[in-house]
């Protein structure tokens, strides 16, 4: 499992729409992004790129 920092999300909104798109990304089994926590954690087998990439798509940028 991979764990990124979005420090953006602050609603249910940001939460669905991350889901959505990095959801979406082949090779990803399981995504949550936690508006608490402001961690969006993805299980699968898909590059670390293409999840940041589909964050971004979503409009959120992951912090590093």
């Amino acid at each position: 499992m991979s764990a990124f920092h979005v420090p953006e999300i602050s609603c249910g909104h940001c939460t669905s729409a991350i889901e959505q798109e990095v959801g979406q990304v082949p090779g990803v089994d399981k995504v949550v992004a936690d508006v608490d926590t402001k961690m969006v954690k993805v299980s699968g087998t898909t590059s670390d790129q293409a999840i940041v990439a589909a964050i971004a798509e979503a409009g959120f940028a992951v912090a590093f």
